[in-house]
């Protein structure tokens, strides 16, 4: 039986799924996705390869773990912004926008695109970064701030082209960012201010 090294269940699973982030990020440092296996993934994580099968049944199914994961944060910030009903959503949308972008300098978030490992709809990873978005286009036109469009969500899908296109670019070029998110930033309060 492995060795349980955190005080708790809880806290081994979460020192696990961090060595195995940090090796799927080391291995995309040296290698195409294409040419990492679950075996690279076990030996750079430290695990045996049958142990990490209960994390992920393959490396499709391993990786968009991790990134559901690496979104959190970044999905979580979302919602506080979204939040903040006070101010206003111009400001709110521009700084969603920004941790957005920032967050796809990680490469995990990367194969999200890339790969299309991202499911649409409440289970996708990023479903509370767009229900957030959505919840301030929503009160940008209630208080005038922004055009009245009949489609909300299908607005939010248009910009988060923006947004996929801007996390490319940062994934090509990571000191692009500064850059990107301006230019990300215009088109998307272009889209919708009044």
């Amino acid at each position: 039986m492995p060795r349980i090294r955190g005080a708790s269940i809880t806290e081994h699973h979460e020192m696990v799924w961090a060595d195995l982030a940090g090796a799927v990020r080391q291995l995309l440092a040296e290698r195409d996705y294409d040419a990492i296996t679950m075996g690279h993934i076990a030996a750079r994580a430290g695990l045996a390869r049958n142990t990490l099968y209960n994390y992920g049944a393959d490396k499709t199914a391993l990786v968009l773990a991790l990134v559901e994961r690496a979104e959190q944060p970044a999905a979580e910030r979302v919602a506080a912004i979204a939040e903040r009903d006070e101010e206003p959503a111009p400001g709110r949308l521009g700084e969603i926008a920004e941790v957005v972008l920032e967050a796809f300098r990680d490469p995990l978030l990367q194969l999200m695109f890339r790969l299309f490992l991202a499911p649409k709809g409440v289970d996708g990873p990023m479903h509370a970064v767009v229900a957030g978005v959505e919840s301030v286009v929503r009160q940008g036109i209630t208080r005038g701030e922004f055009r009245a469009v009949g489609d909300v969500p299908l607005v939010v899908e248009l910009l988060s082209g923006v947004m996929r296109a801007g996390a490319e670019r940062i994934g090509r070029d990571p000191a692009a960012l500064p850059a990107t998110l301006e230019a990300a930033r215009e088109v998307i309060l272009g889209a919708v201010i009044i």
